[in-house]
């Protein structure tokens, strides 16, 4: 295999093009995409967020990225289905490594995420960022909403995470019920989908809940999508625990009764019309997972968002 090479992470000359690692070894990058500080020329940026200190209910979301980047290398140097192409031919995407945090101090954690990630943000590329639980979105919301104000939320997730807080708890069950509050989110233009719990406020947000979604087609999940987004900048959140338990295991409130990955991922690929101007993956938590079910499915997601930005650019470029 002379063509072969191996730890693009760290080897890569150049941001753009396909690694040819073996699947089975070579530096975990995020799809092996090179490690590195530098924003310079950076398209995408993917950004892990090791945190799971909010957490109401089994702990591990802090060791996502890390198994994210791990599953990831399962997406070789082939055309990625389902988009039929090298999605790195064109697209310059970096792995930024992660958000070093203080785990002896949280109350420093909201700061310090929100302003590495304006930094992310500010430098022009587009921000996927892999948590951590799901209070790791609200810093990174208001970093988005401050370059591009008040966005639509589209929210994966069986839970709807409107519960009142002060505005000053670090809760991964209260950022949504915050971010409307404050005017972080457009809640006319945001959209919850899988939800299976109920919450005392749905803070005016659209909401598809799980018997809904199985009933219905990935595609009139889309259409629900798009007539309530319209052409508002959109942050897409996607909490691992929106599939069922049986697609997702680990995680770390899991509820029966969601979608499977192939559904959501089916809906995920059909949004590329949308502005959307970041996104995230969160509650990985590898400790309770199965052959890395739950990972596989997490990076699936990433990948999803790296593949629609591809397409746009070369819709743009044509």
């Amino acid at each position: 295999m002379p063509a072969k090479t191996i730890d693009n992470a760290f080897t890569a000359r150049q941001l753009t093009g396909a690694a040819s690692d073996p699947t089975h070894a070579g530096a975990l990058s995020f799809m092996r995409r090179r490690y590195t500080k530098s924003l310079k020329g950076a398209d995408v940026v993917v950004w892990g967020i090791p945190f799971d200190a909010a957490v109401s209910n089994r702990p591990g979301a802090r060791f996502g990225p890390q198994a994210i980047r791990r599953a990831s290398a399962i997406f070789d140097n082939d055309p990625q289905y389902p988009f039929d192409a090298d999605l790195f031919e064109d697209l310059a995407v970096i792995d930024y490594g992660d958000c070093l945090l203080d785990y002896g101090n949280h109350q420093e954690t909201p700061a310090t995420i929100e302003r590495e990630a304006a930094k992310l943000v500010d430098s022009g590329a587009f921000v996927v960022s892999m948590g951590g639980d799901h209070f790791v979105t609200w810093p990174v919301l208001k970093a988005h909403a401050a370059k591009h104000g008040p966005l639509a939320m589209i929210q994966f997730d069986a839970h709807q995470d409107t519960w009142f807080d002060d505005g000053k708890r670090i809760d991964h069950g209260s950022f949504v019920g915050r971010a409307v509050r404050d005017g972080v989110i457009d809640a006319s233009r945001s959209i919850q989908i899988g939800i299976r719990t109920h919450a005392p406020d749905d803070c005016g947000i659209q909401m598809l809940y799980g018997y809904d979604v199985e009933e219905m087609r990935a595609d009139e999940i889309v259409t629900a999508i798009k007539a309530r987004v319209g052409d508002a900048k959109a942050y897409v959140t996607f909490d691992i625990d929106c599939l069922d338990p049986a697609y997702a295991p680990g995680t770390g409130t899991p509820v029966a009764g969601g979608p499977s990955s192939a559904k959501m991922l089916a809906v995920l690929r059909k949004l590329g019309s949308l502005d959307i101007v970041g996104a995230d993956i969160v509650e990985v938590a590898p400790a309770y997972d199965h052959a890395d079910i739950t990972a596989i499915a997490g990076a699936s997601v990433a990948m999803h968002y790296i593949g629609l930005l591809a397409e746009r650019r070369s819709r743009l470029a044509t």
